[in-house]
Order: C-alpha cells, then sequence, then structure tokens
C-alpha cells in the first residue's frame, strides 16, 4: 500500500512539474487583454525628452493581433512608404518602414512581449530632407498591464 502511495505522489509531482512548465511557457506568448500602463521615454537628435506616461486599454481583439496593434501605420502626404522588415511572434514583433518623396523616413520598432502582462519596446524613427538628416528621435516604451478596462 506504501509503494502505491508513493507512486500517486510521484506522479502527482510529475504532472504539477508538467502543469508548471507549460504555464511557465505560455506566460511569454503574447499579452493579456485589460488596462495598460505606458511610459515613453524620448530622445530627440541624442538629446532626452520629457517622459511620458499613458494608459490604454487593450481589447482582446487587440492582443489577439499584436501586428496591428503595434505595427507601424503610415499617414504620409505626398511621400510612399514600404514595410521593409517584418517579423512577428506572440514573443516578438519587429518591423522596419521606409518612406520616400518631400520628406524621407525611416521608421524601424522592436517590441519584446516577456510576459502576458509586460513588454518593452524601442522604436526609432529618423527623417530626412534632400538626403540631409533632420531628425533622430528613439524611444523607449515600457508597458504593463494595471488591471481591467475601466
Amino acid at each position: 500500500m506504501t509503494a502505491v502511495i508513493d507512486r500517486c505522489k510521484r506522479a502527482g509531482v510529475l504532472v504539477t512539474a508538467l502543469l508548471f512548465a507549460t504555464a511557465q511557457s505560455a506566460a511569454a506568448d503574447g499579452l493579456r487583454a485589460g488596462q495598460w500602463k505606458t511610459v515613453q521615454s524620448p530622445e530627440i537628435n541624442g538629446v532626452a525628452g520629457p517622459t511620458q506616461q499613458n494608459t490604454r486599454c487593450l481589447t482582446p481583439d487587440a492582443v489577439a493581433d499584436l501586428d496591428k496593434t503595434f505595427g507601424p501605420i503610415s499617414r504620409t502626404t505626398n511621400s510612399t512608404c514600404e514595410r521593409t522588415e517584418h517579423e512577428v511572434s506572440p514573443q516578438r514583433l519587429k518591423w522596419r518602414l521606409q518612406c520616400t518623396g518631400q520628406i524621407d523616413m525611416d521608421v524601424a520598432g522592436e517590441f519584446t512581449f516577456d510576459s502576458p502582462e509586460h513588454y518593452y519596446a524601442n522604436i526609432t524613427a529618423r527623417s530626412f530632407m534632400q538626403g540631409r538628416l533632420m531628425q533622430d528621435v528613439r524611444t523607449s516604451i515600457d508597458g504593463e498591464r494595471i488591471g481591467e478596462c475601466q
């Protein structure tokens, strides 16, 4: 009888360990819907700008499509934009958008979703006019889920 109890205990520990391992690997996949606080720290032409803090509600649809939620949006006048780099997984989104026209722009973003309740990102945006660098902006973003949407 003792041997049977010992086997059951070992099996229980094994099942618990497997469930824990599964939960650990799932924890790095995507984000949870809810209210998110973001802190943006910009650097403009090498000079640190003021840190900004915002909140945003991410719906289940928004977290289901991280590419759409955190991908670049091109709203330019007199320019043509092309996505030149694009990688997406539940843990990471990396993209690059290059625009040519009256003002040439090179915008790149890399988002790392390190847990269902946290992500960080770096976005760089460089603009050129007639081949000369006009502005170089680098922004780091730290996002943290703070609860349910309000």
